[in-house]
């Protein structure tokens, strides 16, 4: 059977009566400007009259779609979604969409930052290629003309993966939450911590610290950007990996010796500190003086003293902060979770397009942004 689709003569249909409004009310501006003021007694009246009736417009194919089982062309709900995604990434470039929340309204004043990379699947230039080459094959073959737009066509990705980096504040009980992400370099993301810090005001914060995996980009640019936070914490459970890969190589994997080894090492650190955990890393380096047991023990040890500071986990304990770094790690999967369906490539604008559009919804900025759309001058 074949899927059906949403025509544009159905979409009026439904659509009718919200057209029908926003025609009146710009019949009804325009004619109560003043003689040689229309443009500056109307255009503010008629750009809200528009923004409510796009904001509305997604309501009846939405309505077509699960009601009548009914879909819209692929490709056009494309560009609809991934045009609207452009608008939300211009309003955060110009700082017009507001955070849903400041620090002063976090639970107990705390907010909490962090920050990752993940890889997403984009369009190489050499498969942009091939699907020319395909579709002007098929296009003389059927004797069309070319739709293409006048210029040079996009470019693909140098490699089908890149690494876009997210950064998240949040408070303690979750309540709260504000996230963004970019496919620009580490000095972006930064630039990105900066700017969103200052816009949720987290010098106002009675306590406002980080949680990341530990990588070195993260924290150089924590240290760079907020050096007014408390404290930057490694999360535990990415510590718990590194001492899981050494246990492997020191008693094999899946061995009875491999798994207590791990956890006498993470209760070592958890109860009395990375020093005493250094220490004890020490002892097992001088009954393993060379080969593999040696480099990885040495590997841990090394990783561990470059993040001492990070791992004061008895004092952050006593302090009660979270030491896991889930939240941020959530959030990532969430704001790509649209970008990685089976097969799914993207050019990278559009990628951060639909990343712009997830940001929003999770961040609570809904209803802020259509709001400022309405409202924008």
């Amino acid at each position: 059977m074949e899927d059906p689709r949403v025509s544009v003569e159905q979409l009026k249909q439904v659509m009718a009566a919200d057209f029908e409004r926003l025609a009146e009310q710009v019949a009804a501006a325009m004619n109560a400007a003043k003689a040689g003021h229309i443009i500056a007694d109307t255009e503010e009246l008629v750009r809200d009259a528009h923004a409510v009736f796009r904001e509305q417009m997604y309501a009846p194919a939405i309505s077509l779609l699960r009601m009548a089982q009914l879909s819209l062309s692929g490709r056009t709900l494309r560009e609809v979604v991934e045009n609207e995604g452009q608008a939300v990434r211009r309003a955060q470039q110009k700082g017009s969409l507001p955070p849903a929340f400041t620090a002063a309204e976090c639970t107990d004043q705390t907010v909490i930052t962090g920050a990752d990379g993940v890889m997403v699947p984009l369009v190489t230039e050499a498969q942009k290629q091939k699907r020319r080459d395909t579709e002007s094959a098929r296009r003389i073959a059927q004797g069309r003309s070319s739709t293409a737009a006048v210029g040079r066509p996009p470019q693909g990705s140098d490699g089908p993966y890149k690494e876009f980096k997210l950064v998240s504040f949040y408070d303690p009980d979750k309540s709260h939450r504000h996230v963004l992400g970019t496919a620009g370099d580490c000095e972006v993301a930064g630039s990105l911590m900066r700017r969103e810090a200052r816009r949720l005001q987290l010098t106002a914060a009675k306590v406002k610290y980080a949680v990341s995996d530990g990588a070195e980009w993260i924290a150089h640019q924590y240290r760079q950007q907020l050096p007014m936070l408390d404290e930057h914490i490694l999360d535990y459970f990415h510590l718990r990996e590194h001492v899981l890969e050494t246990g492997h190589v020191l008693y094999g994997e899946g061995t009875k010796k491999a798994e207590p080894w791990r956890e006498e090492m993470m209760g070592c650190v958890w109860e009395q500190g990375p020093l005493v955990l250094l220490d004890r890393l020490g002892s097992y380096l001088r009954v393993h003086r060379r080969g593999p047991k040696h480099e990885a023990l040495e590997s841990l040890r090394d990783y561990l003293g470059k993040r001492v500071s990070m791992t004061d986990y008895p004092r952050f304990r006593e302090l009660g902060y979270d030491c896991g770094s889930g939240p941020t790690e959530s959030l990532c999967g969430r704001l790509t979770a649209r970008l990685k369906g089976p097969g799914m490539r993207w050019d990278q604008s559009n990628a951060e397009a639909m990343m712009a559009l997830a940001s929003v919804y999770h961040s609570g900025q809904w209803d802020l942004y259509w709001k400022s759309e309405r409202t924008a001058a």
